[in-house]
C-alpha cells in the first residue's frame, strides 16, 4: 500500500499513476471535497481530515505502508517537513512530488516576494487588494498596520470553515468572493474589473492552480501582481521520476 498525502488536483494525478503502476492506495484528504477526488481517482482507501504527526505515525506503524509519496500543495511546508521526517525515523521510503512552477513573462507589474511580510509591504501602495492565497495566511494582510484602511478582498474556497476565518479576520461579505478555481481568463479579469482591485497577490501554484490565467488578466488590466515565491524543496521530483524511483524501491506485488 502506498500513503498518498493528497488533497489537491496533484493528489488525484498521483493517484491515478500509482494505479495505473498497480498499486493499491491509501490517500489523506484535508477537506472532504479533496476526499471525494481521491475517491474519483480510484484509491483504495482514504483518511478524511488534518493529518497531524502522531497519525501519520500511527498509519506507518501499522505496517502496511511501503512508501509515502508527498503531493500537498508546494507552500504546505508543515506537513511536508513533518512527513519527511516522520518517514525517515520510520525507515518508510519518501517521495515529494511537486507540481511544475508557472510559466511567467517578466513584466514590470509582477513583484516577486520572498515572504508574507514583504508581501504586505509591496501591497500597502494600493487601495485595493484581492489575495488568492487561502485562508491560512489571510492574517498577515488582515492585521497589517501597512494595510490599514485599505480595501482587501478575499477569494477563498467556497467551504464553511473558509468563510468563517473571513468573517473572523474581519471581512465583510462584500468582500469576500468564495469560488472554486482555477478561474478562467475571463472570469479573472471580470472580477478584478466589479471589485476595482488594483493589486493581486497569489502563490506561483503553477498551471494546475491557475496562475498564469491569473496574472495575464491582471496584467492586461494595468494591475500589479505580488507573487509570493514558493519555498525551496531540493527533494521535489516531477511525476514521471517519482513513479520510476517508486518502482526500483518496492515494486508492486
Amino acid at each position: 500500500m502506498i500513503l498518498t498525502l493528497a488533497g489537491t488536483a496533484d493528489g488525484r494525478e498521483v493517484i491515478q499513476a500509482l494505479k495505473r503502476a498497480g498499486y493499491p492506495v491509501l490517500a489523506t484528504a484535508v477537506t472532504p471535497y479533496g476526499a471525494k477526488l481521491a475517491r474519483e481517482a480510484g484509491a483504495t482507501r482514504v483518511r478524511e481530515g488534518a493529518l497531524e504527526g502522531e497519525d501519520l505515525a500511527a498509519l506507518l506503524a501499522e505496517g502496511s505502508i511501503q512508501a509515502v509519496i508527498d503531493a500537498t500543495h508546494p507552500y504546505a511546508t508543515t506537513i511536508t517537513t513533518r512527513a519527511r521526517t516522520i518517514c525517515q525515523a520510520a525507515g518508510v521510503p519518501y517521495f515529494r512530488y511537486q507540481r511544475p512552477a508557472a510559466t511567467l513573462p517578466a513584466h514590470p507589474h509582477i513583484a516577486r516576494a520572498t515572504g508574507w511580510a514583504e508581501a504586505v509591504k509591496l501591497a500597502s501602495s494600493y487601495r485595493t487588494i484581492m489575495l488568492t492565497i487561502g485562508t491560512r495566511h489571510l492574517e498577515h494582510f488582515t492585521a497589517a498596520p501597512a494595510l490599514a484602511g485599505r480595501r482587501i478582498i478575499a477569494r477563498v474556497l467556497p467551504e464553511v470553515a473558509s468563510l468563517e476565518e473571513c468573517r473572523r479576520l474581519g471581512l465583510w461579505p462584500g468582500d469576500i468572493i468564495a469560488i472554486q478555481g482555477p478561474c478562467s481568463y475571463e472570469l479573472n479579469s471580470a472580477l478584478y474589473r466589479q471589485f476595482g482591485v488594483e493589486a493581486v497577490v497569489t502563490k506561483d501554484s503553477g498551471s494546475t492552480g491557475g496562475v498564469e490565467a491569473k496574472v495575464q488578466a491582471a496584467l492586461d488590466l494595468g494591475l500589479q501582481v505580488i507573487i509570493i515565491s514558493r519555498p525551496p524543496e531540493p527533494d521535489a521530483l516531477p511525476l514521471e521520476e517519482v513513479i520510476n524511483r517508486l518502482l526500483q524501491t518496492v515494486p508492486p506485488s
